[in-house]
């Protein structure tokens, strides 16, 4: 069994690869005091960087969690994600508003497994 891990520091690794999946950890934006869809958008690019490192694409998400600090701020997220997704690569989704995210500014932080 082969278990490749991406960017491993402290209590977590970016990335874990294992029998053709692919688990990003939950990610949130490098800026904070950008509003939900800069924070997204950062997010999204993360996901599409982290994904090509281990073979994958946007194209092979099979799940993808959105926690939000407010249920309100779904819209702007979506705003970026239906487009970003595109048709007919849609994944199962969760989206959870009323999180406590690692700092008080981080509006959003998103979790996604992929098939390579």
């Amino acid at each position: 069994m082969s278990i490749k891990r991406i960017e491993p520091a402290g209590r977590l690794s970016k990335a874990v690869v294992h029998n053709g999946t692919v688990y990003l950890a939950g990610l949130t934006a490098d800026n904070d005091s950008l509003d939900i869809s800069g924070q997204t958008q950062q997010i999204l690019d993360k996901i599409d960087h982290y994904l090509a490192e281990t073979g994958s694409d946007k194209t092979k998400l099979l799940s993808a969690v959105i926690y939000l600090t407010e249920i309100s701020l779904k819209e702007g997220v979506d705003k970026l994600w239906v487009p970003w997704i595109g048709d007919g690569h849609q994944s199962a989704r969760a989206c959870v508003g009323g999180a406590q995210l690692a700092t008080p500014k981080l509006q959003v932080e998103i979790m996604v497994t992929a098939a390579i």
